[in-house]
């Protein structure tokens, strides 16, 4: 009877271990959980909403990104607008990449709630923000959604791609806003 217990105590000790194993290797190199601060990303992201990030996405035009901070000892969250090789430009609101226009519907909320009159965007060129024509190889150019306070690569210039955490996939909505109590 003593040698069943310890078999399934080593059983189950045996199935926690390889568990936690998997769930670090996942953590460390597919996904992980994070936490957003800041406005910067409003209203897309809001202050302290939990978000999943994945390490395996392939990077886009507009994805939203976790990357290390080239300033501080922090992690930022902005959404990449320039690839290598991209020209960037803004003029009159619009972005243009490689001199075609996009629209940023995801700008719309704060343009129409929280801008009064004037650019929400202020006009730049890539060169004349970072003295550079181009993103270069193995660089992103980023912003926030929430322009007029996103300290973003139109302070800090580029990001290396290296920097880069992840792509935000998914996010988690407070109970309060669909409804559950808490």
């Amino acid at each position: 009877m003593k040698t069943n217990i310890n078999k399934e105590i080593f059983s189950w000790l045996k199935t926690i271990f390889f568990s936690l194993v998997i769930v670090a290797i996942c953590r460390h190199f597919l996904f992980s959980p994070s936490t957003v601060y800041g406005e910067s990303m409003s209203p897309t992201l809001k202050d302290h909403e939990k978000i999943i990030i994945s390490k395996v996405s392939k990077l886009e035009h507009f994805d939203v990104i976790v990357f290390h901070a080239p300033d501080a000892d922090a992690y930022y969250i902005k959404r990449i607008i320039g690839l290598p090789g991209d020209r960037i430009e803004v003029k009159d609101d619009i972005l243009y990449i490689n001199d075609k226009p996009y629209k940023e519907p995801y700008l719309k909320p704060n343009r129409n709630h929280l801008w009064a009159g004037g650019n929400f965007t202020g006009d730049f060129t890539l060169k004349e923000i970072t003295g550079k024509s181009k993103v270069p190889k193995g660089h992103l150019f980023v912003m926030g959604d929430n322009r007029p306070v996103s300290k973003d690569s139109r302070h800090f210039k580029f990001i290396p791609i290296k920097s880069v955490i992840g792509e935000v996939k998914f996010r988690f909505y407070p109970l309060k806003k669909i409804g559950i109590p808490e």
